[in-house]
C-alpha cells in the first residue's frame, strides 16, 4: 500500500465539486509536455467513464510524439480554434489546473482562465502555486503530476475506472517528467504505481518507443549537427552549453520538439553536473537547464533568466540576443562552482 499525501479535506472537497459539475475543462501550461497532456487525457477518460463532460483544452501544440496518445486527437487546441477554447473555459462548472502553478503559465488562455467563473481544482508539481483555487493540490517532491493525479483519482475511489488509455496516458506523463525513470525517480511508490498502471494494460514499451525513440531525418541531423559543432564544455566549471540560432534551426527545418531531451546529452559526460540549452524563439531565448545530484538548476533559472521548475529540471526566458544569454550563462560558471559544487 502506498502512502497517502493528499489532505483529506481536498479530496473532500473536490469529490463534491465533481459530483456537481456538469461541463469540465482540462487545462496545461503552454508547450504542453508529456506530463501536461497525459494528466488532462487521462482525467478526460476516466471522468468521460462517470457521465461527465470533459474536454481538455491547450494554449498551444503540443510535441508530435504526443499525438498517438489515447484522446489525443480530440484536444482542442487554442492555437487553432482560440475561440471555442475560450468558450468551452467560460462555459464551464469545473477547470482541473493540471501541471502548473499560476495561470500565466498557460499563455494566450490565461485571461481566459481567470475571467471564468467555474469552480478551479489545481494539481500540480511545482514550487509555489500562485492562483486562485477551490483546492490546492500542490507536492513539489512528486517526480510528476501525473504520478499526483493518479493518487487523487485513488483517493477519490475511481481507480476501478482507470482503464487501458487513461492508464496509458498517467504512465506517459510519469515517463516524461523522470527521463525514462533515470532521474526524480527515487520514490519507490511511484514503481507500486508503474505495476497497476501496466496491469491495467499499459504498454511501456509502446510508450518508451513512442516518447524516447522516435526521431524524423531532419531532427536527428539537427541534435548531431548541435552536439558536434555547437556544445561547449566547461570540464573546470563542471557545465556544458549548447546555443541553436533561428538560422541553424531554420537550416534542418526545425519542428516544435526536435531538440527535446538535447539539454540532457552533455550530463552523460564525466564530470558535467549541469548543462544548459539555448534556442533562439521570434521574440526572445528559451532556456533549459538540467543537472545531475543536488545542483540547484531551478535557482540559476529565477535568478538569472526569469525563471524556475525543478532542483534537476529548470527553464526561464531571456529578452535579447542569443549571445548575450550566453555570455550570462558564461559569466557565472565559476561562481556556480564556489556555490554548489563541492
Amino acid at each position: 500500500m502506498i502512502s497517502r499525501i493528499i489532505d483529506e479535506k481536498a479530496i473532500v472537497k473536490a469529490k463534491g465539486l465533481i459530483e456537481q459539475a456538469e461541463h469540465i475543462v482540462a487545462i496545461c501550461h503552454t508547450a504542453p509536455d508529456g506530463d501536461a497532456i497525459g494528466s488532462c487525457l487521462a482525467a478526460t477518460h476516466v471522468f468521460s467513464a462517470i457521465g461527465k463532460d470533459i474536454r481538455t483544452v491547450i494554449p498551444d501544440s503540443h510535441l508530435f510524439n504526443l499525438r498517438d496518445l489515447p484522446g489525443a486527437i480530440d484536444i482542442v487546441d487554442a492555437t487553432k480554434y482560440y475561440d471555442f477554447a475560450v468558450k468551452l473555459l467560460t462555459d464551464a462548472d469545473l477547470i482541473l489546473c493540471l501541471d502548473f502553478n499560476e495561470p500565466k503559465r498557460c499563455g494566450r488562455l490565461e485571461k481566459a482562465l481567470c475571467d471564468s467563473k467555474a469552480h478551479k481544482i489545481l494539481i500540480d508539481h511545482h514550487l509555489n502555486p500562485n492562483i486562485e483555487a477551490d483546492v490546492i493540490i500542490s507536492h513539489p517532491e512528486v517526480a510528476a503530476t501525473a504520478y499526483l493525479f493518479f493518487r487523487f483519482l485513488c483517493r477519490l475511489e475511481f481507480f476501478n475506472l482507470i482503464d487501458k488509455k487513461a492508464a496509458e496516458c498517467v504512465l506517459a506523463g510519469m515517463m516524461t517528467d523522470t527521463g525514462n525513470f533515470s532521474y526524480n525517480c527515487d520514490d519507490p511508490d511511484m514503481y507500486v504505481v508503474v505495476a497497476e498502471l501496466i496491469r491495467k494494460g499499459a504498454d511501456k514499451e509502446k510508450l518508451y518507443r513512442q516518447l524516447f525513440a522516435t526521431f524524423s531525418a531532419n531532427c536527428l541531423r539537427l541534435n548531431s549537427y548541435a552536439l558536434l559543432n555547437k556544445m561547449e564544455v566547461y570540464k573546470d566549471e563542471c557545465a556544458a552549453l549548447i546555443t541553436l540560432s533561428r538560422d541553424e534551426l531554420n537550416r534542418y527545418h526545425y519542428t516544435k520538439g526536435d531538440t527535446e531531451g538535447l539539454v540532457n546529452k552533455p550530463l552523460s559526460i564525466p564530470g558535467i553536473v549541469y548543462s544548459c540549452f539555448m534556442r533562439q524563439e521570434a521574440d526572445m531565448i528559451k532556456i533549459s537547464m538540467r543537472s545531475v545530484g543536488d545542483f540547484p538548476v531551478n535557482e540559476l533559472c529565477s535568478q538569472y533568466y526569469g525563471g524556475g521548475g525543478h532542483l534537476n529540471a529548470a527553464g526561464g526566458e531571456y529578452y535579447g540576443s542569443l549571445e548575450d544569454a550566453a555570455e550570462l550563462f558564461r559569466s557565472i560558471l565559476k561562481e556556480n562552482k564556489k556555490r554548489y559544487i563541492k
